[in-house]
């Protein structure tokens, strides 16, 4: 086995874990965030390692898993994707010979038709380069399940925010990361799938977090000029107006937990406001 255990944060998706769990090439660690069907018996069943949370944690579920992980690597999982054969052990060998690099991000195949996530293409346009210390182009974004990350670097840079819970949460982590002088490159070599569950959240309210986590994101990390545009941005949509309230309403967790990047992580980040 590669140095590395996998990480799957879940909630209510019996039926998935028990398809994706059957998949896994590595250690698995389940964070389950306070399921009420059987995910734990479909978990203890595959000979995962399960802890239960009492209450819904969102994506920072994921850092209890990180912490209790005993291996220099950490890869992702949702409960309805897996890494595809071989990709785990392509990862660990290209960080090894890295070592700037916190964190990679895999091509993710979507479904039966294995059709080209849209997020994996942006990656794999990226205007940020390759620079010479990094195994692909660099980026700022990625997918949680498609990533696997330097422990030690994901834990110093305190792994994803409770307070955006859900939706969009891999942006902050990924500027916290650059901003401790760390790299994160896209790999398209490396192979995740990915079967969305049927059970998935509401379009419209997943539109509706996602705008309120990039206007905290905004807040917690770039230029107020940057924020305030994305609010005015905001009231142009009826997602983007209550993800503005819903923002307003996490306000008193993040008024004074401002922290700006770096000006090079910051141009490197309007960079790709502009492309």
């Amino acid at each position: 086995m590669p140095d590395v255990t996998i990480v799957v944060a879940t909630r209510d998706r019996a039926a998935e874990l028990r398809r994706s769990l059957a998949r896994h090439t590595a250690p698995v660690i389940v964070v389950d965030n306070a399921s009420e069907d059987d995910t734990a018996e479909v978990a203890e069943e595959a000979g995962a390692r399960l802890v239960r949370l009492p209450r819904n944690h969102g994506a920072a579920a994921r850092n209890v898993g990180v912490r209790m992980a005993t291996t220099r690597y950490v890869a992702f999982a949702d409960d309805d994707s897996w890494w595809a054969p071989g990709a785990l052990e392509r990862a660990v060998a290209v960080m090894d010979a890295h070592p700037r690099t916190a964190l990679v991000a895999a091509r993710v195949l979507v479904g039966e038709r294995q059709r080209l996530e849209p997020v994996s293409e942006l990656m794999a346009r990226s205007p940020l380069g390759r620079p010479d210390d990094l195994p692909g182009r660099a980026i700022l974004g990625f997918l949680a399940c498609s990533a696997l990350v330097r422990r030690d670097a994901f834990l110093a840079a305190g792994g994803f925010s409770e307070t955006l819970h859900f939706a969009g949460e891999e942006e902050l982590l990924a500027l916290d990361l650059a901003a401790a002088g760390w790299g994160l490159a896209y790999l398209p070599e490396l192979v995740v799938h990915h079967h969305p569950s049927p059970h998935r959240p509401d379009s419209r309210l997943r539109r509706r977090r996602e705008a309120r986590n990039r206007l905290l994101t905004a807040w917690l990390r770039r230029p107020l000029p940057v924020f305030v545009r994305a609010a005015l941005t905001s009231l142009a949509s009826r997602d983007g107006r209550g993800g503005l309230a819903d923002a307003a309403r996490a306000w008193p967790q993040v008024a004074d937990a401002r922290r700006p990047v770096p000006p090079e992580v910051e141009r490197a980040r309007a960079g790709l406001d502009a492309y």
